[in-house]
C-alpha cells in the first residue's frame, strides 16, 4: 500500500487548510480514472474525479478551520503545521511508501522530519509532486474538493461573494475590509494571523469609521 498526500488552502486568508491523503495499492485505477494536478482541472472535472476517487481508493482529509490555523500559528511555522497535518493523514491508514508534495523549500529535510513523525513508512517529499505520482494527484483532488466545498458553505453562510479565500481574489480581500470596517473585527473563517489581516484590523483600531 503507498500513500499520496496533499494540501489546499495553504496560502489561503480566508477558509480552512485542508490535508487530503489517499491510500492505493497500485496507480492503475487512478491513471485509469486521468487524475492530474486539481489546478489543472476544471470545478466540474475535479467534482467528478472526486466521485471516481473516492469509491475506488482509501482516502481521508485532515482539516484545520481559519481559528486552527491562528492558534498553531502561535508556537509553529505554518511549514510546521502542515507537516503535521501530512503526518496525520497518512498515519490513518497503513503504507508502506507515502509521497508528499513538499512545502519546504527542502525536501530532505521535510522528508525526514515527516519521517520522523511516521515511522517504519519510506517518505519521498517532491516539489510538485501533485503532477509527478498520481496518488498525490489524487489527494490533491481529494482535498481541493472538500475546500471548495467548505467555502460554497461559508459563502452561503455571509449570503454575498466572498471570492476564493485568497489574499489574490480582490472579492475576498474587499469583503473582509468592510467587514472589519463596519464591526471592527475579521468576520468568522478569516485567519487574523495573516499580515493583511492584521494591517486592516490594526488600522481599523486607530481610526472612526467615518476615516474610511
Amino acid at each position: 500500500m503507498h500513500c499520496g498526500v496533499d494540501e489546499a488552502g495553504r496560502g489561503s486568508v480566508m477558509g480552512p487548510l485542508v490535508v487530503g491523503a489517499v491510500f492505493a495499492e497500485s496507480d492503475e485505477p487512478l491513471t485509469s480514472i486521468g487524475v492530474k494536478d486539481s489546478k489543472k482541472l476544471t470545478p466540474r472535472r475535479r467534482e467528478a474525479m472526486y466521485e471516481e476517487i473516492t469509491a475506488c481508493v482509501g482516502w481521508t482529509v485532515v482539516i484545520a478551520s481559519a481559528a486552527d490555523v491562528d492558534e498553531r500559528r502561535k508556537t509553529m511555522s505554518l511549514n510546521e503545521v502542515e507537516l503535521r497535518m501530512f503526518a496525520e493523514a497518512c498515519s490513518r491508514q497503513p503504507a508502506g511508501k507515502v509521497y508528499a508534495d513538499c512545502p519546504d523549500v527542502n525536501e530532505a529535510s521535510f522528508a525526514q522530519r515527516l519521517g520522523a513523525l511516521v515511522p517504519g513508512t519510506e517518505i519521498i517529499a517532491k516539489h510538485k509532486a501533485d503532477d509527478t505520482y498520481p496518488v498525490v494527484s489524487a489527494a490533491s483532488i481529494v482535498a481541493k474538493v472538500t475546500r471548495d466545498r467548505m467555502m460554497d458553505d461559508i459563502r452561503a453562510e455571509f449570503g454575498t461573494n466572498i471570492g476564493s479565500g485568497y489574499p489574490s481574489d480582490h472579492y475576498t480581500m474587499d469583503f473582509i475590509a468592510q467587514w472589519i470596517r463596519e464591526n471592527g473585527r475579521a468576520p468568522e473563517h478569516v485567519r487574523c494571523s495573516w499580515e493583511p489581516v492584521r494591517q486592516m484590523l490594526s488600522a481599523r483600531k486607530n481610526t472612526k469609521i467615518s476615516d474610511w
